[in-house]
């Protein structure tokens, strides 16, 4: 019997590969546990291949991290349909079960950002901005929230407290749901926004 033919991987697409594998790793371990030597095991070649592709220890783990966050926003996407709510309820229901799925390595992103690391803390607030700017993007019935710097302030502290409640549900839910935690989340927005709006 003849072998089947082995695809040859361009470059660009054995890179992709190995950030892929970075990224499966990542959910289960901290940045700082994540090492060139963990990823060539993992994927059965030679440390040196790795420093070929990444260069050294900081770049493939940024590069790693960075995927991670694309892969973030790509699953949260609102659907394009749909009331303003029905939209945030969607992504916010996805929030939590990335965050739940990818738990060990999403922490330590947010530890890693908070302590100075400028380069994670770069992708980390890139990722939030693309996140919290979803919001006032405008839809087919108009403007979801009104667009102005006291409603972007509420929303980015309404943000911070949605990533502070779903990392502590996760390691201690106290009797909470997944569903009453979600039902908190995506009904709390609007009526913080709302008080803004209506203060004297």
């Amino acid at each position: 019997m003849t072998q089947p033919a082995r695809t040859r991987l361009s470059p660009d697409e054995r890179r992709a590969q190995l950030l892929d594998l970075g990224v499966r790793l990542l959910a289960k371990r901290s940045i700082e546990e994540l090492s060139i030597d963990v990823l060539a095991e993992e994927a059965g070649i030679s440390r040196g291949l790795l420093y070929h592709y990444f260069g050294s220890k900081h770049a493939f783990r940024e590069a790693v991290v960075r995927r991670a966050a694309d892969d973030l926003i790509a699953q949260t996407v609102p659907p394009v349909d749909g009331e303003p709510e029905e939209r945030l309820l969607v992504s916010v229901t996805a929030y939590l079960d990335y965050v739940s799925a990818n738990y060990e390595g999403y922490l330590s992103l947010v530890k890693a950002a908070a302590s100075g690391n400028e380069a994670l803390r770069e992708i980390y607030d890139e990722a939030r901005s693309v996140l919290t700017d979803r919001i006032f993007r405008e839809d087919a019935a108009g403007e979801i929230l009104p667009d102005t710097p006291l409603t972007r302030l509420v929303v980015r502290g309404w943000s911070a407290m949605t990533e502070e409640l779903v990392l502590t549900w996760k390691v201690e839910p106290n009797g909470v749901t997944r569903e009453e935690l979600i039902g908190i989340l995506a009904g709390s927005l609007r009526p913080l926004v709302e008080a803004t709006l209506t203060r004297p």
